[in-house]
């Protein structure tokens, strides 16, 4: 059997990242939980995950801290990152999401179905740039 991929989520409410851990493990991920920025860039450095769900905001270092950070880290800036928005965020900060080059977003609430869609679109895109 392949080895799961693994998820670090970096998010600030621990419902949020055990949601998000309930609906990937039934699909095979391994997922691991970074309350806040700081947390999830060490987690990041530490685990070298496959994929990470990061919140873009969060109180102390925010998600578009967090990402700066990963895309300025060599050992990091090759990890694909889904950024979590919330609805009500302004257009502006979507179309910042694009100008940046995060792989992809989505927006909370956000469903079983468009969670998983979102991961394997975004692995199956790193894979294939592995492979080129």
């Amino acid at each position: 059997m392949a080895e799961s991929r693994k998820v670090v989520c970096i998010e600030d409410e621990q419902e949020m990242i055990d949601l998000v851990k309930l609906i990937l493990s039934q699909h095979g991920f391994e997922v691991v939980g970074a309350v806040g920025g700081q947390e999830g860039l060490d987690k990041v450095a530490e685990l070298m995950p496959d994929l990470i769900l990061l919140d873009l905001m969060m109180p102390g270092i925010n998600g578009w801290q967090v990402y700066q950070k990963l895309r300025a880290s060599p050992e990091l800036r090759h990890i694909p990152v889904i950024m979590v928005t919330a609805k009500a965020q302004s257009i502006d900060k979507v179309l910042g999401l694009h100008i940046a080059r995060v792989d992809d977003y989505i927006t909370k609430p956000f469903g079983p179905q468009e969670l998983v869609q979102s991961v394997q679109k975004v692995l199956e895109n790193a894979s294939n740039l592995d492979t080129e």
